[in-house]
């Protein structure tokens, strides 16, 4: 793999650099010109988050500090502040001139991006230009405090003098176009009436300037234009504003400089620039180890790696702190799905990026893939505050659940998913969630189910308005098998609570369910095999009808039902409603593995489904949103699915170590898992990633995560992590 390289023989060349929103470290002689008040041109151009891939995600493990980081291109992408479903930072970026005929910026060079600390999410990114300067810059948050803190040195390779500047992008509380930006004293301070950021140095700024993104009074602008920081503005707003200062020098060794960035955050102005000065205040090695050691003590809290993730033990940490880092720390049991903004849902379309929601959101299905991983993993405590969290945000009356929803519970997207009914019992059961205030919750999602009736079609469940991918409604085998589990999962729950009439109706509406799963879901007569093989979904409960419908995502207008298979049935044999070596199971999975498996040189991935158009375009692209039938974008293969299956090999008693090594060997270079990898499709080469390894798409995506960790307890276990002996008991004795 080449995931780890340091690009110091490109030059960065001022004279070609396209403009960038993201933040940026700037050096250029000092100006005589004295600051003018305000900046002109305003608003600025349309502000906009930065992209997917992120290469570092981390916080500090207290909850005294509300504030989250990510990586992106050598600089820091998005901070958020005070919640993960609220960016407040787009973009922090260390900038490197030599004041007379180059300036450079983070995000047009390759980083090197590590994690010093295997048992840490403290990162380290390396950048620099051949022969002549390297950038070595420290990322964390202040456990103590409301801050970002950001260790930086700068080494001349040639014995030429070069100046760092800074370029912070906020778009503070979601929203980056009503900012008012200043500067006070040697403090630059940014804020919209919600949120405040003050951003300071040590040793202190030197010249500041305040402006428009993309304008003349912007500060990276003004200095790829001549080397130095000519526009001086004490003030900027409202508008995307954009934030520029140099870093003074540090006196030391010929060719050395140091410096320590602190941001901080608060409600108001006072609070932010009080909150980083104090943070200021305290050596950057003492924030250093309390945050290191903030995540050792949370991992020795953990029970013991299994043997079986030995190989990929470096990841298998790395995903741990990611599924405890995504958790809100205001609203402890909201984790979010990624903290990133995929292809449009960041940088080109208004009603998907601006405000952000995307990823930064949480999904009752996806809560329940990360609590049964960290169940698995031994943060229980954790899990419990999931169940408890999902049952907070449970609607009423109905008993449903949101198809997503802000850390704070408030809905986002409206539509209805019975899996996402389902799981929230399903989660509430394998953490011994037994109380009754959650059999409360338990009662109302089992009682909706077994009532559901669909206002659009009439049909009742376990036809779903939705499944697990969000864009087709049917008879899922995924979704059914979510909801016979949560039933049988309810019916217990409800004889440990004495309500004893409920479990037999549920028990009973479940075995009806479980018998009549392949009567919705398999066809006997389809064209993708002369053998019986389960379908992606039926639209009208009659598999070996074609029943045409709409891919999607610029996919076929109209497609054979019964063309459209997915890997997703494996829940019906995961969760023990199946057994392992069902024959319809195996014809299936031959299907699947014809139509979507990838082999990669990191092993084996799989597509979602056939036609899906979720993914970058052919030559690297990134997804947008198109016609039906101009097959623009194509879906590309998912390392969760790779869990998944390996996870089912386990089930058979055949051995998964290739597919734990394929999830972890997908991972970057900062040891962040994507939602999907590069497939290989022509065009062959590299026109955006590596064959096997993460593209555009949402990175970290916690949920992959998830699996790399389900999949290790699986293999240790011999049989699926999550497969609770209630369910398994009553259809494979």
């Amino acid at each position: 793999m080449s995931r780890r390289h340091l690009d110091l023989r490109r030059p960065v060349l001022a004279a070609t650099a396209a403009l960038a929103l993201g933040g940026s470290l700037l050096a250029a002689p000092p100006s005589t010109a004295a600051p003018t008040d305000p900046a002109p041109d305003g608003p600025g151009v349309k502000s906009t988050w930065t992209e997917a891939d992120k290469t570092g995600f981390g916080t500090a493990r207290t909850r005294r500090s509300n504030v989250w980081f990510t990586l992106q291109r050598g600089r820091v992408s998005e901070v958020f502040y005070p919640d993960l479903s609220t960016p407040s930072v787009r973009s922090l970026e260390l900038v490197v001139t030599d004041g007379a005929t180059f300036t450079d910026r983070e995000s047009d060079m390759r980083p090197v991006v590590s994690r010093p600390d295997r048992r840490s999410l403290r990162f380290s990114q390396v950048t620099g230009r051949p022969g002549r300067y390297r950038v070595v810059k420290h990322v964390v948050t202040d456990p103590r405090r409301d801050a970002l803190v950001v260790r930086v040195r700068l080494r001349s390779l040639d014995g030429g003098r070069y100046r760092l500047f800074v370029r912070h992008d906020p778009a503070l509380n979601n929203d980056g176009m009503d900012d008012r930006a200043r500067t006070v004293g040697r403090t630059l301070v940014a804020s919209d009436g919600e949120v405040a950021t003050a951003l300071r140095a040590r040793p202190r700024l030197g010249a500041t300037s305040n402006g428009y993104a993309g304008t003349a009074s912007d500060g990276w602008r003004d200095l790829r234009a001549d080397h130095r920081l000519d526009r001086r503005h004490r003030s900027a707003g409202p508008g995307n504003v954009v934030q520029t200062a140099r870093v003074s020098r540090v006196d030391g060794r010929p060719g050395r400089q140091r410096a320590t960035l602190t941001l901080g955050f608060g409600g108001r102005p006072a609070q932010a620039r009080a909150t980083a000065a104090a943070s200021a205040r305290t050596p950057w090695s003492t924030v250093e180890r309390r945050y290191d050691r903030g995540w050792h003590r949370y991992l020795a809290g953990l029970k013991p790696m299994p043997r079986s993730a030995a190989p990929v033990r470096r990841e298998y940490l790395a995903s741990a702190l990611v599924l405890a880092a995504a958790e809100d720390k205001q609203n402890p049991g909201a984790v979010v799905a990624s903290p990133s903004a995929p292809w449009v849902w960041g940088d080109e379309v208004p009603d998907l990026s601006s405000p952000s929601g995307a990823y930064h959101l949480v999904w009752s299905r996806d809560s329940y893939e990360f609590g049964s991983a960290m169940w698995a993993m031994g943060d229980k405590a954790a899990a419990r505050r999931i169940v408890d969290w999902l049952f907070t945000v449970q609607q009423r009356p109905d008993g449903s659940f949101p198809q997503n929803s802000d850390v704070r519970g408030e809905p986002v997207w409206s539509e209805l998913q019975l899996d996402e009914v389902a799981l929230p019992i399903v989660l509430a059961r394998l953490t011994g969630k037994t109380d009754r205030a959650t059999y409360r919750g338990v009662r109302r999602a089992a009682t909706f189910l077994e009532r559901f009736r669909d206002e659009e079609t009439g049909r009742a469940a376990p036809y779903s308005p939705q499944e697990r991918w969000e864009n087709q409604s049917g008879y899922s085998p995924n979704s059914i098998a979510a909801q016979i589990a949560g039933l049988v999962c309810a019916a217990d729950l409800a004889r440990k609570n004495g309500d004893v009439a409920s479990a037999r109706r549920w028990e009973q509406l479940a075995d009806r369910w479980a018998a009549g799963v392949k009567g919705w879901t398999v066809t006997t007569n389809g064209p993708l095999s002369d053998r019986p093989y389960f379908l992606r979904l039926t639209k009208n409960g009659l598999p070996n009808t074609a029943s045409p419908y709409a891919m999607g995502d610029g996919g076929p207008p109209q497609i054979d039902q019964r063309r459209v298979v997915d890997p997703s049935f494996l829940a019906l044999t995961r969760w023990g409603i199946l057994p392992a070596d069902d024959p319809v199971v195996a014809s299936s999975l031959a299907v699947v593995d014809r139509e979507l498996k990838v082999q990669t040189p990191n092993g084996p991935f799989w597509r979602r489904f056939s036609f899906d158009g979720y993914g970058e375009t052919r030559d690297g692209g990134q997804w947008t949103i198109t016609d039906p039938g101009t097959f623009t974008t194509l879906g590309r293969a998912w390392p969760l699915l790779t869990g998944e299956r390996g996870e089912h090999e386990v089930a058979t008693g055949r051995d998964a170590s290739t597919y734990l090594s394929a999830i972890a060997a997908s991972a970057n270079a900062g040891d962040m898992i994507s939602e999907q990898v590069w497939d290989g499709r022509p065009p062959t080469g590299r026109p955006c990633c590596e064959e096997g390894e993460g593209t555009r798409a949402a990175t970290p995506l916690v949920w992959s995560h998830g699996l790399l960790v389900r999949l290790a307890w699986t293999m240790q276990r011999g049989r699926p992590a999550d497969q609770q002996d209630v369910v398994a008991r009553r259809y494979l004795d």
